[in-house]
């Protein structure tokens, strides 16, 4: 990333600020530097979204959809996908059903991951700060292996 004195989470923060196009195997190598989540109850709550444009087709899809982030309601009762309607406001994106959070080795980490109902992804949460993390959606059926892993990150919403 350019800046060896600043630690992983910071990368990250900054990565996020400065936006644009960056390397797959930049945005792996911090990911995988991260902090598991401590428990999957930090994610209750509003969360905007962002995605890191690695060349993944998710990145794309995402934007297309007006993608606006993840709303958590319980561990067992979340709206995976929360996108802009043409009046821009936050609405529930039925296509890609609800979704759970439960913890799961990813990695050779255990941390918190969203299992959806109707689609084949996990999306694997790390812990940048209390009001940032980041994720890998994990969707080989979906996407195809050869496509790598679209990496993303939430943001916490103060009004919900």
């Amino acid at each position: 990333m350019g800046n060896d004195s600043a630690t992983t989470e910071q990368q990250v923060v900054s990565l996020i600020e400065k936006g644009g196009s960056v390397a797959e195997n930049e945005v792996e190598k911090l990911y995988d530097a991260l902090k598991p989540l401590p428990s999957p109850e930090i994610l209750i709550g509003s969360w905007g979204g962002g995605g890191f444009d690695t060349g993944h087709p998710g990145y794309a899809g995402l934007a297309q959809a007006r993608w606006a982030g993840k709303d958590f309601r319980s561990v067992d009762d979340v709206d995976p996908i929360m996108v802009l309607d043409e009046k821009d406001n936050r609405v529930w994106n039925e296509e890609w059903g609800h979704a759970s959070l439960r913890e799961m080795v990813f990695r050779g980490v255990t941390s918190t991951a969203m299992i959806y109902d109707i689609k084949p992804i996990f999306d694997h949460f790390r812990y940048v700060n209390e009001d940032t993390v980041m994720g890998a959606m994990d969707g080989p059926k979906l996407f195809g292996k050869e496509l790598g892993t679209f990496y993303f990150y939430l943001t916490k919403r103060q009004h919900a």
